[in-house]
């Protein structure tokens, strides 16, 4: 993290429909991880979320039962998506809401600027405003940057969100996009961003929140369109729902004229009955609430309450791709609580810009190679930013088998790189090798060996930091200790030996 406030951090998040050049994992993770006031504003921040969660969680006997009802619902969902989609949109429809069917962020920027250029007027200073809510798919689309760039301003009124705004940062987490800000750095970015701030605000929360209240009222009321996401879909009656913990997306979702709401197309359920599962679900394992404090929903159009222009956005960006692999299509049930995350040991210690996507952590390193292939830019190495320890598969309210699909995206990794002719002649090479070694109990005895020789050539620390060809690939990011020694059948045959004139000496005794 950069300690002068007032620039941006290295590397922006991007949307994963827009493929652009960015620092490969290992390397942007390696030098975060010398930045102690990020893994310090992590460490407390995941930690404290982690024991609220637990404790909700404990509270209920039926937890694992909901965990199986929220996977088998959102699989069902997925088999059956083509004609849910289409009932959804009979549903809104007929209830005087507009349904626009975007299959990428470009095709979903163009249809929000044109909804937005009709229903928000120009402002004196020649643009157009429109307010959001905290929205997943909207910064998948990079939508912010590109109304910016036709003349319309959007401005966050999620606090967290506002703060990463204002901060000119990017998020870094998908439920507390300013973890990795403490509050005495979102004092000085309040300090320097907000004309109608006291000099004197200190860094209490109370103080900070006020003063974020009294910044976005202005524009609450203001306001003519708004922009929102969705955490869920109701197939059979049409219905959009939105939950969060402070209020700002009740204000959007109510006082503008104007709705336009972006859904990922995976984020259909079937019906009302669907629901209940998942505010259970969803809180406990997002803010570790028994239930969050604004549930707004809402249906279509109702003549003078609320907004009487009612859009919603169906985005694929990417999802048709994701459906269509069967290994990896599970990874569409997520609902974006971030549980992974905040158990996750490789972004506690990296943070959530390392991932370079729109979605950070374990989840993230799967949804983005899907979304948009993991041959695209450098999608590649976001599978490798795992342990493999399986804590956020333990977690995940869905039973996302995120380990699973890492090794699963990982395998394809490798397929690319050989098609492309960068792994092919030395994994080739190295793979015969190991089958004619393996093929053969005498040869492979021999070459455990000769292994411990290999103790001659590590460093004083007994460790490779760095070897050649193909091997380089792990030693880049991890070391690997000498080997031992003695081979593991050479210390058995002694054993078996030692044991062997142990008897012979009992029985002439």
């Amino acid at each position: 993290m950069s300690t002068d406030l007032g620039m941006p951090r290295v590397r922006p998040a991007h949307g994963v429909g827009n493929i652009i050049e960015r620092e490969p994992f290992p390397q942007y993770a390696e030098r975060e991880l010398g930045n102690e006031q990020l893994r310090a504003n992590l460490g407390r921040a995941t930690s404290t979320i982690r024991a609220k969660r637990a404790a909700v969680v404990g509270e209920l006997d039926d937890w694992e039962a909901l965990r199986d009802a929220g996977s088998a619902i959102k699989a069902a969902t997925m088999a059956n998506l083509p004609a849910l989609l289409e009932q959804f949109e009979a549903n809104v429809t007929a209830r005087g809401g507009v349904v626009h069917w975007a299959r990428d962020a470009d095709e979903a920027n163009r249809i929000v600027e044109q909804l937005a250029t009709r229903y928000a007027p120009v402002l004196p200073n020649g643009r157009r405003e429109v307010v959001k809510v905290k929205s997943m798919a909207t910064q998948e689309m990079g939508m912010n940057e590109y109304l910016e760039g036709v003349g319309i301003d959007a401005f966050e009124t999620d606090l967290a969100e506002l703060i990463v705004q204002l901060g000119h940062d990017t998020p870094s987490h998908i439920l507390v996009p300013a973890i990795h800000r403490n509050r005495s750095e979102i004092r000085e970015i309040f300090l320097r961003e907000m004309t109608d701030v006291d000099p004197a605000l200190s860094d209490d929360p109370r103080l900070l929140a006020m003063a974020a209240r009294k910044h976005l009222r202005a524009k609450f009321l203001a306001a003519k369109v708004a922009v929102s996401g969705a955490n869920f879909g109701i197939a059979d009656t049409g219905t959009l729902t939105v939950v969060e913990s402070e209020g700002n997306g009740r204000m959007c979702l109510t006082l503008p004229e104007t709705l336009i709401t972006v859904m990922g197309i995976e984020k259909l359920l079937p019906s009302y009955a669907d629901l209940e599962v998942f505010l259970q679900l969803l809180p406990r394992s997002s803010t570790g609430e028994r239930m969050n404090p604004y549930t707004s929903m809402w249906t279509g159009v109702t003549p003078g309450d609320g907004p009487q222009n009612v859009h919603v956005i169906l985005l694929d960006n990417g999802r048709t791709a994701a459906l269509a692999d069967e290994d990896g299509r599970s990874a569409l049930n997520c609902i974006r609580c971030s549980a992974c995350l905040n158990v996750c040991p490789v972004y506690s210690r990296t943070g959530g810009h390392a991932y370079g996507s729109t979605y950070p952590g374990p989840i993230g390193a799967i949804l983005s190679p899907l979304l948009t292939g993991v041959e695209q830019g450098e999608n590649g190495s976001l599978p490798y930013a795992s342990s493999l320890c399986g804590a956020c598969y333990d977690v995940c309210p869905v039973k996302i088998n995120i380990p699973e699909i890492l090794v699963h995206l990982r395998g394809k990794d490798v397929e690319a790189r050989k098609e492309a002719g960068t792994l092919k002649g030395q994994l080739d090479t190295a793979l015969k090798g190991a089958q004619w070694m393996m093929s053969d109990g005498r040869r492979m005895a021999a070459v455990e060996r000769v292994l411990p020789l290999g103790s001659l050539f590590a460093g004083r620390d007994r460790k490779f930091s760095t070897l050649p060809g193909i091997a380089g690939a792990w030693t880049s990011s991890r070391d690997i200790p000498a080997p031992p020694a003695e081979s593991f059948h050479t210390w058995w045959k002694k054993r078996e030996k030692n044991d062997g004139d142990r008897g012979t000496r009992k029985e002439q005794a």
